[in-house]
């Protein structure tokens, strides 16, 4: 696609699916956040646009790092991905991570008072994801599927407890954004996962393991925000229109 400093990042997330590895390099939001245009993401990020463009190209030309297009799939088999890969991943994370947070906090919280509020932090995120991810499986997703169902089988629309399928969307993505909130806050804390020079190798684990589940979690996020949800909303839609007409 054609790229110029008006395109946001959300398109050219969508679009260009290799672009998130280079926003997850310089640190730009492409799924809470990705509606700025591309030049304002470039000036929060301290980064040059000309040089975010040569990055995207290079991209491009080694795009068999990562050849899913996630928008050309069918919705149901996109929920099974996010489910299968993404929450599977979140919630063995989420077990592991918030007992080895506590383990290095015992140790070292004394000589690093950061890692008393990293806990704190973590903690709250894992809190707020366990419901939202319970929410997505047992409601919206279940309901997302029997949309597409419907289409397939040209059926009408099936029933929405919750009325139409925007108002789970917009509840879930209310807290993607909180999520996204606490993860810049974990950054920032940690200064961008620094690891000090005078802890063991639990501290260094827990950070590069608290960076890895950022990563995965904006990209979990950025599936759901940008492709799940949209299509979500169009196929409902219209299925309804057909119904009225």
């Amino acid at each position: 696609m054609t790229i110029n400093p008006a395109t946001t990042v959300r398109q050219l997330a969508i679009e260009m699916p290799g672009a998130t590895r280079v926003f997850e390099k310089f640190k730009i939001d492409y799924c809470c956040g990705g509606n700025k245009p591309l030049v304002e993401a470039c000036t929060n990020a301290g980064l040059d646009l000309q040089e975010l463009e040569q990055q995207l190209a290079l991209g491009e030309t080694t795009r068999a790092l990562q050849t899913t297009n996630y928008k050309e799939m069918r919705l149901p088999i996109l929920v099974e991905h996010i489910v299968n890969k993404h929450h599977v991943f979140t919630k063995d994370e989420i077990v592991r991570l918030e007992a080895l947070a506590t383990k290095v906090e015992s140790v070292h919280g004394d000589s690093h008072p950061e890692l008393r509020q990293v806990s704190v932090l973590f903690r709250r995120l894992c809190n707020d994801l366990k419901p939202h991810m319970f929410k997505e499986e047992h409601v919206l997703f279940p309901y997302i599927v029997q949309l597409e169902r419907a289409s397939t089988h040209k059926l009408n629309a099936p029933f929405a407890p919750f009325g139409t399928v925007n108002n789970p969307v917009r509840m879930m993505m209310m807290e993607h954004d909180v999520a996204g909130e606490i993860l810049r806050e974990l950054r920032k804390l940690t200064n961008d996962y620094t690891v000090p020079a005078d802890v063991c190798i639990s501290y260094k684990t827990l950070y590069e393991a608290l960076a890895a589940f950022e990563e995965d979690l904006h990209q979990h996020i950025h599936l759901e925000n940008n492709i799940l949800f949209p299509g979500a909303i169009e196929l409902e839609d219209r299925l309804r229109e057909t119904l009225s007409s």
